[in-house]
């Protein structure tokens, strides 16, 4: 009788110990050349163009997937954001220092006017580079300053990236707009609007009269 209450014990242990294991495995959703969608739980030979789905069924990128679990937890609770110029030897030094460390991070360049207003709404003022953990905000490099507030977010002291790992390249802080072209003004006049030389001159009869409390002579 106690045999066969272990030998059940044991299955029970069995079963318990595969489900979790299903249920913690990833899915990839893969996308054929043809766009014909197959689910696998291996990892497809072009990892960029796959997506994989947690247990919980949150769907989560292929860049993401390269991070360990416990670094991609702490990335996605505490993102650091790296603001970095051109010729700043400052911002090097700290972009050297989260490299070393093993830290994904997102870099933002400020190289025109209107970075460096977007970058004073931020962070109070234009100095580089400026960091940020999460909500927490550091103005300038200190490599000790910088591995306290690190190891406050418990970021892992040593590296445990992947070694094809890499940070996406710097991306402006503004994205610049682009003008008007003359194709646009070309459409306007085409769509029926009349052209100023087509217009009768305003003769000085047709003029308002001048108005006495606008001393400034501005027509509105």
């Amino acid at each position: 009788m106690k045999q066969s209450i272990v030998v059940f014990n044991l299955i029970a242990v069995c079963v318990l110990w595969f489900s979790g294991a299903a249920q913690a495995q990833a899915v990839y959703r893969i996308v054929g050349p043809d766009g014909k969608v197959t689910f696998s739980d291996k990892a497809p030979l072009d990892a960029s163009k796959a997506t994989t789905s947690s247990a919980s069924g949150k769907r989560i990128t292929a860049t993401e997937t390269g991070l360990p679990y416990e670094l991609r937890q702490i990335s996605s609770r505490y993102p650091v954001t790296l603001y970095s110029g051109v010729g700043c030897a400052p911002c090097n030094s700290g972009r050297l220092l989260l490299q070393g460390r093993g830290i994904p991070f997102t870099e933002n360049s400020v190289t025109t006017p209107e970075d460096a207003e977007a970058l004073k709404r931020i962070s109070g003022d234009n100095s580089l580079p400026f960091l940020t953990i999460g909500g927490q905000k550091i103005k300038g490099f200190s490599e000790s300053e910088w591995v306290q507030f690190l190891n406050a977010a418990n970021y892992p002291a040593t590296s445990l990236l992947p070694a094809n790992y890499r940070n996406a390249p710097p991306k402006p802080l503004v994205m610049a707009q682009r003008p008007a072209t003359a194709q646009g003004q070309t459409d306007a006049q085409a769509s029926g609007d009349e052209k100023p030389a087509d217009r009768e001159p305003d003769t000085p009869q047709s003029r308002p009269a001048a108005n006495s409390s606008n001393p400034t002579g501005i027509k509105f």
